[in-house]
């Protein structure tokens, strides 16, 4: 195994579970030292402890990215423990859809914003005001979705516009903060094989059949492979990837 990210802190996101657990998973396999956030303490405890058994550096923070002052907390936190914030990932996000945009909710597009959106906002308002400070800057991935910029379907539309803002504030941030030292990028997946993917009752086995005929790829991608991603736009391989929108969708959107 490599270790691209010895001597690194990560902060990630989202990582009591899903894809945002299999990237903190994977950074510290590769020598980083990794803060796991989210609202869910047991959840968190239990990436720290999958973390901590395999020889890594976990520690696990509670926050709700829909507040600007619990983010700003979780980056002090996360410098104060580990002396520094060099990537991060704002994987957080939540999945509502379902129904015509005439029957969406209210409330259903306001937290669809908040977290998706108004999150990754203040997670890299947070995160860019400590990255600029460190002669080493920093490198950022937003997990955007590869449903809104890149593709969009009937019932899903909130969800997608709330992606689709996010890929763009991606290049938008990227360029504001590149001068910075601070070098960001977004990761659009398609379907995972997490809970996400699943409709309501299906079974993985129903998805993996569904897949067959949906995706060109023919399946879901693995968690691993979505990981990966994120890790290559990290990493010093990506020195020079400034404000790109990787897509990982197994031909969904090509």
């Amino acid at each position: 195994m490599s270790a691209r990210f010895a001597h690194k802190t990560v902060l990630v996101t989202g990582a009591g579970s899903g894809l945002g657990r299999a990237v903190a998973l994977a950074f510290a396999a590769e020598g980083a030292r990794v803060a796991v956030a989210g609202r869910t303490a047991a959840t968190l405890d239990e990436t720290v402890a999958l973390i901590t058994e395999a020889g890594g550096t976990a520690a696990s923070f509670t926050a709700d990215v829909s507040e600007s002052t619990a983010v700003r907390g979780l980056v002090a936190d996360v410098v104060e423990r580990f002396g520094s914030l060099d990537v991060a990932v704002n994987n957080a996000g939540i999945f509502r859809g379902g129904a015509p945009l005439a029957e969406l909710s209210e409330s259903d597009w306001q937290i669809l914003i908040s977290v998706n959106l108004t999150g990754v906002l203040h997670a890299l308002q947070a995160e860019i005001a400590h990255m600029r400070t460190q002669e080493s800057g920093g490198a950022i991935v937003n997990i955007a979705s590869n449903l809104g910029a890149h593709s969009r379907r009937p019932g899903l539309t909130a969800y997608a516009t709330s992606k689709a803002a996010v890929s763009a504030l991606t290049r938008g941030a990227a360029l504001d903060h590149i001068q910075d030292g601070v070098r960001i990028n977004a990761v659009s997946p398609g379907p995972i094989a997490t809970t996400m993917s699943l409709r309501p009752g299906e079974t993985e086995a129903e998805r993996a059949t569904r897949m067959k005929a949906e995706l060109p790829l023919g399946r879901v991608s693995t968690t691993a492979e979505a990981a990966a991603a994120v890790l290559y736009l990290a990493s010093d391989d990506a020195a020079s990837v400034v404000g790109a929108d990787l897509v990982i969708d197994g031909g969904a959107s090509a």
